[in-house]
């Protein structure tokens, strides 16, 4: 049986070749080998984006044309609209009752994008809240894998973290909740503030000594039973009945793609090429790039390794491409223009059945909605099934 893959992407825009490279490639490997759900995060858009939502759908079926245009396939794999599963927005705000505000607080993107996005106003519950539909988004599907790069792992910490809260909250009968409070009282005053430090260690932190240093503190108190000192250890990790399947990451290779300033390709540093942009725009931006700075004339030699232009070769050329422009650039035997002239022509290969396949998309507005329709509702049904256990367990009417 196949395990599940859940990841999302914002609806911001159309993609570029970033987003390709970095992300769609991999997915189309994923749709492959895992049971898949990937959806347009159209409720994370509106995070920074609340104040000023129009484009949010008209971006919204453009990500989704620019998917299928690459060769996700709704037959593989499950592609909806976040938004059309409102599960994703029940589970959020019951993680919300049981998540920390410290925890909130703590993640990286929270202060790094106040500072970033100066001009909007992300002093909201919903941009504070943002890791908790994130853990909703990944928990309603009983994912045992994510994508992410190794930059991102720090970012799905708090998903961990949230189901073994959870777990560790709801996941066990009354008898052992009322045997964790007698172990503790049995340790000792000392030693359960203690054991209660290292617990908060480890849960929010992840610190994984904290767990040998609880399990050395347990063998010995000689006042506990193995039956107690278990369940004392399964506390301190979170562990209970598996109500919400903790993920894990699953890491991919980080395909920085390259901007036209060198930098990794985003809209945001305006260095970007769309996934689907048209050809006379893409061969000015690639013919207009900036050049390794020593290479003032024709005649003068340079060094590829000092040109913006050489890490996209390094995406696009084969070797024999790679060697002609390292040993022509060196020698000065070939001019920018002659390198550029090349990378421009990869490019608009790899761009052309994608543009004409998104053309045909863009075509079929039904086929559109149908398709969206479908993964919603395949997404609602299993999210459902997670759903009724949450409820279950925190008391609410499931009649």
């Amino acid at each position: 049986m196949s395990t599940t893959v859940v990841s999302g992407m914002r609806p911001t825009g159309r993609l570029h070749l970033g987003h390709y490279h970095g992300v769609l490639k991999n997915w189309l490997r994923l749709q492959e080998e895992h049971d898949a759900f990937f959806f347009v995060a159209d409720l994370h858009a509106l995070t920074t984006h609340y104040e000023h939502p129009e484009g949010i759908r008209s971006s919204t079926w453009e990500v989704l044309i620019e998917w299928l245009a690459v060769g996700l396939d709704p037959n593989k794999a499950t592609l909806f609209i976040q938004s059309w599963v409102p599960q994703h927005a029940e589970l959020a705000l019951l993680l919300g009752m049981l998540t920390p505000l410290s925890w909130l607080e703590r993640v990286p993107t929270f202060k790094d994008q106040q500072e970033q996005l100066r001009d909007r106003d992300l002093a909201t519950y919903g941009f504070l809240g943002y890791p908790a539909l994130m853990s909703a988004d990944i928990l309603l599907y009983d994912a045992e894998w994510v994508p992410v790069g190794a930059d991102q792992v720090a970012h799905l910490e708090i998903c961990r973290e949230l189901a073994r809260r959870f777990n560790s909250l709801y996941g066990r009968s009354a008898a052992d909740e009322a045997a964790i409070t007698a172990g503790l009282q049995a340790l000792g005053k000392k030693r359960k503030q203690e054991f209660q430090r290292l617990q908060e260690r480890y849960q929010q932190s992840g610190d994984e000594s904290a767990i040998a240093t609880a399990r050395e503190m347990l063998q010995e108190a000689g006042s506990l039973n193995e039956a107690t000192k278990t369940l004392l250890l399964a506390a301190l990790e979170g562990k209970g009945r598996s109500i919400l399947v903790e993920p894990q990451a699953l890491l991919t290779e980080a395909a920085k793609m390259p901007g036209l300033d060198g930098r990794k390709m985003s809209k945001s540093y305006g260095n970007a090429i769309g996934l689907r942009e048209e050809p006379e725009s893409v061969r000015k931006k690639l013919l207009t790039m900036p050049t390794d700075p020593k290479r003032v004339g024709r005649r003068d030699p340079g060094n590829p390794e000092d040109c913006p232009v050489w890490p996209l070769h390094q995406v696009y050329s084969f070797p024999e491409t790679l060697a002609w422009v390292q040993a022509g650039c060196t020698s000065a035997e070939i001019g920018c223009v002659d390198c550029k002239q090349a990378l421009v022509e990869k490019v608009l290969a790899e761009q052309a059945p994608i543009r004409a396949r998104a053309e045909e998309w863009a075509a079929q507005p039904e086929r559109l909605r149908e398709i969206a329709a479908q993964g919603a509702s395949k997404a609602r049904a299993r999210a459902e099934e997670t759903l009724l256990r949450v409820r279950t367990v925190m008391g609410l009417d499931v009649g």
